[in-house]
């Protein structure tokens, strides 16, 4: 297997998924530079968990492909998939009885042999993700004394611990309280600058999804209305045709974007 280097490039061609008979997505095309994070927008049902199982090998594909760079990551070995590749989804269930720091410990499980114990590199990988997360006070304690927003910023401290290319994010900020939920944005904007990772947001909340995205694909029933920076995404007919109600859109000078039914 040719090895990935961090300035490739997330590339998605002609992506078909199907359940069975029923094609749930279709037609999509697009990448994500390093550095950079593209915003997956739309309704209820529109895809955006669907792809992101497809980017991550959770469900495979039926057309298309999917390269970092020129190397097809839809064929590669779950195991060389893992190392380039994290998840944070949406409220994952955690062992209660785990501390924190057992929990971050789990994003370097794809760098051990088995039966291997952690080494002082995937220690310090640990201990830099749960510094960068704000996560050390959670660190020997049990995940069952934690509350949900807790527990978000201890699995996405486990994708940063994995050191990743790819990073993907499923809703992972629905259970956090505004601070956190900009101060992780914030954060995550910056390893994918620092880190040169390639990141790829599912987010209903359109004013985060503006804010901090690079680029938006606005998808409804599988397929893509829109892709683009959010200037050329963000149009009242084209979210219309995607929520089918009436939108506003405008830009404030201090508030940004101001999205709203019209």
């Amino acid at each position: 297997i040719p090895r990935a280097e961090k300035m490739g490039m997330l590339r998605v061609e002609s992506l078909q998924i199907a359940y069975g008979d029923r094609v749930v997505v279709a037609g999509l095309s697009f990448s994500v530079e390093p550095g950079r994070a593209l915003g997956l927008i739309g309704p209820n049902g529109a895809g955006k968990t669907t792809v992101l199982r497809a980017l991550s090998g959770v469900i495979p594909i039926q057309v298309g492909s999917i390269f970092w760079e020129n190397i097809p990551l839809h064929i590669l070995p779950p195991e060389q998939r893992a190392r380039w590749i994290a998840v944070v989804p949406q409220g994952a269930s955690l062992p209660e009885a785990f501390t924190g720091e057992e929990v971050v410990a789990f994003g370097r499980t794809p760098y051990l042999s088995w039966l291997s114990a952690l080494s002082s590199t995937d220690r310090l990988q640990i201990e830099q993700a749960m510094i960068r997360t704000e996560t050390q006070a959670f660190s020997e304690r049990r995940v069952g004394t934690l509350s949900g927003g807790e527990r978000q910023r201890l699995l996405i401290a486990r994708a940063f611990a994995q050191t990743p290319r790819i990073l993907l994010l499923d809703e992972a900020f629905a259970h956090l309280d505004l601070k956190y939920q900009l101060r992780l944005l914030q954060l995550i904007r910056r390893m994918l600058q620092t880190d040169r990772m390639a990141g790829v947001l599912a987010i209903h909340d359109l004013h985060l999804a503006a804010r901090f995205c690079d680029q938006l694909l606005l998808l409804k029933n599988g397929r893509a209305l829109a892709f683009g920076p959010p200037e050329e995404v963000l149009q009242p007919a084209l979210l219309e045709a995607a929520y089918e109600i009436p939108m506003r859109v405008e830009r404030h000078p201090k508030a940004g974007w101001l999205i709203w039914p019209a």
